[in-house]
C-alpha cells in the first residue's frame, strides 16, 4: 500500500512531535505511577483495607496519552463476594487513604479524584473479578482491557492512537462522557488495533454508513436500537458494545471530517478551535436575520454530576420539541447547556404564534359516534368558527378557537408533565417559564447554547465568511 502523501506525512509528523511526551515527562509519569501504587499498597496495609489489588491502568498505564493529557487512572480492586455497601464505603476508605484532599465525584458508584505528584489521579473502587463477561461494577473490565492493549499495541501504533486521540479532540468527539458522547480511548484504541494506522482508519471510515457495525468474529448482527451508532464487541466481553456511548451526530461528524481531511490533509484538522459562545445581542441579530422566533428554559442546575444531567438535559430537549411539534408549531432547531451553576434549553421555531383556528377532527361517516359529535358541535350555540363539515377524506371536522396561541405560555403549562427527566424536574420552581430570548438575562451558559443553536457548521470549514486558516497553531493549545 502507498504510504501517506508528503504533505500529509510532514503534518503527521509535526502534530506527533507537539502532542507525544518527551521523555522526561515519561519518565516522570512513570515514577509517579511506581509511587501510587506503593503508596496504594501501604494505605490499604495501614487501614487494614480487603482490598485485592491496586493498578493503574488506561492510557497512562498503555503509553497512549497525550502530552496535556496525562491522568492516571487507579483502580482499587476488592473480593467479589464483598457486599455492595460495604464494598463502596471500603473502596472510598481506601482512597481517601490514597488521595487524602480528593473531590468526591459519582459515575456508577462514587470515587475520588485529586493530585499526586503533580498528576491528576482518578482512585476508583471496582471488584477483582475472574471472568471480564461477568462483571459486578461498571469498571470490573478494566484490567482485561489493559492486558488485552498492552500485550498488542507497538510504540508505532501507540503514536496512531495518540494521532487519532487529537484528530477526535478537534472535532469535539472525544471522550464517552454524557456530555460528549464521543469515542472513548478505549474504543480508540481498538480501532488503531483492527485498522492499523490513523489513515487506514480513516480511509475505512468516510466509506461508513451509519449504523457501521464492526464485528471480531463472524456471527449474526445484534437487533440494535435505534439510536446506536457503531457496534464493535469488547474482545474481553463480546456481549458488550465498546461503541455504545457514541452518538450518531457524532460519528457522522467523524465519517465526513475523515473524507476531508484525507482528500486536503491541513494541519487545522489536528487544532482545537476555541469556544465560540453567543452573546444575547449576537443571537437576536442572527434570530431577526433569520426571520424566526427563540424561546429560553433557564434553570438553576440540580446537584448531580455530568453524566447524570446530561441525559436528562437532552431528555428535556426532546419533550420541548415534541409537545411544540404536537401543538402545531414548526420547530427550526433546539439545544442544551449547562455549567456548574445553570441549565438552559432554547427552542427555535419558524413562528411564536399559532393561527386562531384549529381543526378539530371528527369521525368518518357511518360511525354510531357521527351522532354524538354533531349534537356537540352542530348545535346553533356550539363554539366553532366553521362547521361541522364533511372532509375530502369523508371525516366529520369543525374549527375552533385556540384557548391560548404563543409557545412559551403553551410549552410553560406543558412543564408539569413533560419527561424532563428526575432531578430537573424536582428541581423545577413552580413559577418557572419559558422567555422569549429578548426577555432574557445575558449569561455564559445561554451563550452556550445559542452557539450550538444558532452557530452550527462543520469544523473543519472555519467560521462562516472566512474560510479556516491551515497555520501551525499549537494543537494542545
Amino acid at each position: 500500500m502507498d504510504g501517506p502523501p508528503a504533505d500529509a506525512r510532514a503534518i503527521e509528523e509535526e502534530v506527533l512531535a507537539a502532542i507525544r511526551p518527551d521523555p522526561a515527562t515519561r519518565d516522570r509519569l512513570e515514577a509517579a505511577r511506581r509511587h501510587l501504587l506503593a503508596r496504594a499498597e501501604a494505605a490499604a496495609r495501614e487501614i487494614g483495607s480487603p482490598v485485592v489489588r491496586c493498578l493503574v491502568a488506561g492510557s497512562a498505564a498503555r503509553g497512549t496519552y497525550l502530552r496535556d493529557r496525562m491522568d492516571i487512572d487507579l483502580f482499587l480492586l476488592f473480593p467479589p463476594p464483598l457486599p455492595r455497601d460495604d464494598f463502596e464505603r471500603a473502596g472510598l476508605a481506601l482512597a481517601r487513604a490514597i488521595l487524602p484532599r480528593g473531590e468526591m465525584r459519582y459515575a456508577e458508584h462514587p470515587y475520588l479524584r485529586g493530585e499526586f505528584e503533580g498528576f491528576a489521579v482518578e482512585a476508583v473502587p471496582g471488584y477483582a473479578v475472574e471472568d471480564s463477561a461477568r462483571p459486578q461494577s461498571a469498571v470490573d473490565r478494566t484490567p482485561f482491557h489493559q492486558a488485552y492493549v498492552t500485550e498488542r499495541l507497538t510504540p508505532e501504533g501507540a503514536d496512531q492512537v495518540r494521532l487519532s486521540k487529537q484528530f477526535l479532540r478537534a472535532l469535539g468527539v472525544y471522550g464517552s462522557d454524557a456530555r460528549t458522547g464521543g469515542f472513548s480511548g478505549y474504543l480508540i484504541e481498538l480501532l488503531l488495533l483492527r485498522f492499523g494506522s490513523f489513515r487506514a482508519l480513516l480511509t475505512a471510515a468516510r466509506s461508513w454508513r451509519i449504523p457501521v457495525t464492526l464485528l471480531t468474529a463472524p456471527k449474526a448482527p445484534p437487533r440494535l436500537p435505534e439510536t446506536v451508532a457503531l457496534v464493535l464487541d469488547d474482545p474481553v466481553d463480546p456481549e458488550r458494545n465498546v461503541a455504545s456511548a457514541l452518538s450518531r451526530r457524532n460519528l457522522a461528524l467523524f465519517v465526513l471530517a475523515a473524507g476531508a481531511y484525507l482528500d486536503r490533509p491541513v494541519r487545522a484538522a489536528f487544532e482545537i478551535p476555541p469556544p465560540r459562545p453567543l452573546d444575547r445581542r449576537g443571537a437576536l441579530e442572527r434570530v431577526a436575520e433569520r426571520g424566526t422566533h427563540v424561546e429560553v428554559l433557564a434553570l438553576d442546575r440540580p446537584d448531580v454530576v455530568d453524566d447524570i444531567l446530561f441525559p436528562q438535559l437532552r431528555k428535556a430537549e426532546r419533550g420541548l420539541v415534541e409537545e411544540a411539534e404536537r401543538l402545531g408549531f414548526c420547530v427550526v432547531g433546539s439545544a442544551a447547556a449547562a455549567d456548574p451553576r445553570r441549565a438552559v434549553l432554547v427552542i427555535e421555531v419558524e413562528h411564536p404564534r399559532l393561527p386562531a383556528v384549529k381543526v378539530q377532527d371528527g369521525p368518518p361517516a357511518g360511525l354510531d359516534r357521527v351522532d354524538s359529535f354533531l349534537q356537540k358541535w352542530g348545535a346553533p350555540d356550539a363554539p366553532v368558527l366553521q362547521g361541522p363539515y364533511v372532509t375530502a377524506d369523508g371525516r366529520l371536522a369543525v374549527e375552533v378557537r385556540r384557548r391560548e396561541r404563543d409557545l412559551g405560555p403553551l410549552l410553560t403549562e406543558a412543564l408539569v408533565r413533560l419527561p424532563l427527566g428526575r432531578d430537573l424536574k424536582r428541581t423545577l420552581p413552580a413559577e418557572t417559564r419559558l422567555r422569549p430570548l429578548p426577555e432574557t438575562e445575558e449569561e455564559p451558559v445561554l451563550a452556550a447554547a445559542l452557539a450550538d443553536l444558532l452557530e452550527k457548521r462543520l469544523p473543519w470549514l472555519g467560521a462562516r465568511g472566512s474560510p479556516r486558516a491551515s497555520g501551525a497553531a499549537d494543537p494542545t493549545a
